[in-house]
């Protein structure tokens, strides 16, 4: 057993190939931004099943509130670990093909029933991280404050945007999207 195999988690998050790394990353910035403790893994439905069957089992072990899986193509990822678990699930759509992730979009949401994965947009690896952050906030009241004040901050980030705007086109530079 490795060192971080013995150390609390809140999120897991998992993706079949290293090359899915730069679409997930998204989700542990967010999430380790409102303050969870991420582990981050490599682990294929297909081609190391036992392994991430075993760590499903142990990062449930370890405490994890919720699972995040990013998968192209088949992306069976999400499922397989839904199979394993009873603690939510996001599935992260990976544009890996000539579908545009399309194809790993209508794998990930198409559970059967009783094997149920919440599914953000192809590539939507940040809301996956906020989504884990409020499902852990559930029984978290300081993770819930923390995730308040985020919104808060992307609020005020657009009405400032819409102050600059209006400022422009009072200004003489038009309405934008009138011309």
């Amino acid at each position: 057993m490795t060192a971080s195999a013995s150390k609390a988690i809140d999120v897991a998050v998992m993706m079949g190939s290293k090359s899915d790394l730069e679409t997930i990353r998204p989700a542990v910035k967010a999430a380790e931004g409102l303050g969870l403790a991420v582990e981050v893994r490599v682990l294929s439905a297909h081609r190391t099943p036992d392994e991430a069957a075993a760590f499903v089992a142990d990062a449930v072990r370890r405490g994890v509130k919720a699972f995040i899986c990013g998968a192209g193509g088949a992306a069976h990822l999400a499922g397989a670990v839904a199979a394993r678990t009873t603690r939510p699930v996001i599935g992260v759509p990976i544009n890996a093909g000539s579908l545009g992730g399309f194809d790993a979009l209508l794998a990930t949401v198409q559970m059967p029933p009783g094997m149920p994965v919440a599914t953000v947009a192809v590539g939507g690896a940040e809301n996956a991280g906020l989504l884990a952050a409020q499902i852990a906030a559930v029984a978290d009241p300081e993770l819930g404050a923390r995730l308040e004040r985020e919104r808060a901050a992307r609020r005020k980030k657009v009405l400032e945007s819409d102050e600059e705007v209006r400022a422009s086109a009072s200004s003489g530079g038009g309405s934008p999207g009138t011309r």
